[in-house]
């Protein structure tokens, strides 16, 4: 089940909690894409947090969001570029992203296949995408306090073997959120430092989110190969039209 927009945004741009998630979660992803000049960049379920930097180079940047969620009006102070779409049905074009971004998606929805499905239809040939999902064992999973905390935890290995099933090739992975998912002053005050040191741990370990880079795998045609070649013209008749 989708959380409430309201929720969601309240979460990342009204708490410092929130608002250090973001930062942390955002930090890594640019270290995976450091820009996306002249592409277009896409993100579902709330993924607006993540997709600001992108802005200013991106040939086009789509913020969707699920029916069930709701939307809200992204970026603020500008012209908005945030759609409510059926989760299973975008408003895009097959083929028509470079970049896809999924936060809050994916383990909240009641029918990832599809959901996968239709997030393999949008990205072009070359395209990509990053999945940002709770990790079962950390922390940020077993907290209602935070976004984190509902849906579908996975395992690492667990979203690999669905993403791997649904034709996507992962090819990077990381963790963040290392810190807490505490309000208390001290826990906040020490995330950026908890952050630094986290990424230094195997990604298996306490990370509360797990964030896996795929690649659109397109298997190449497959039967044997029909050579159209040009049939020899009969000479039955060259003697008539050729007098000797």
């Amino acid at each position: 089940m989708h959380l409430d927009v309201q929720d969601l945004r309240n979460f990342y741009y009204r708490s410092t909690l929130g608002r250090a998630a973001q930062a942390a979660i955002r930090g890594r992803l640019l270290k995976i894409w450091p820009e996306a000049k002249g592409q277009t960049v896409a993100g579902f379920g709330f993924a607006v947090p993540l997709l600001r930097p992108y802005l200013a180079d991106a040939r086009r940047v789509i913020g969707l969001m699920p029916g069930p969620q709701g939307v809200m009006p992204w970026p603020a102070g500008m012209a908005n570029v945030a759609v409510l779409a059926e989760e299973t049905m975008w408003p895009i074009e097959t083929g028509h992203i470079d970049k896809l971004v999924v936060m809050h998606g994916l383990e909240t929805s009641e029918r990832p296949s599809q959901l996968l499905e239709e997030c393999w239809r949008v990205l072009g040939p070359g395209g990509k995408a990053i999945f940002v999902v709770p990790n079962r064992a950390g922390l940020w999973s077993r907290s209602d306090k935070t976004p984190f905390g509902f849906g579908r935890p996975y395992t690492l290995g667990q979203l690999e073997t669905q993403l791997r099933t649904h034709q996507f090739l992962p090819e990077n992975h990381c963790s963040a959120l290392y810190q807490p998912p505490s309000f208390r002053r001290f826990w906040l005050k020490s995330g950026a430092l908890i952050e630094r040191t986290g990424t230094r741990l195997p990604t298996i370990l306490a990370g509360g989110v797990f964030m896996v880079e795929v690649s659109k795998r397109v298997h190449p045609p497959r039967g044997n190969a029909i050579k159209d070649t040009a049939r020899r013209p009969l000479k039955a008749l060259d003697g008539m039209l050729k007098p000797a």
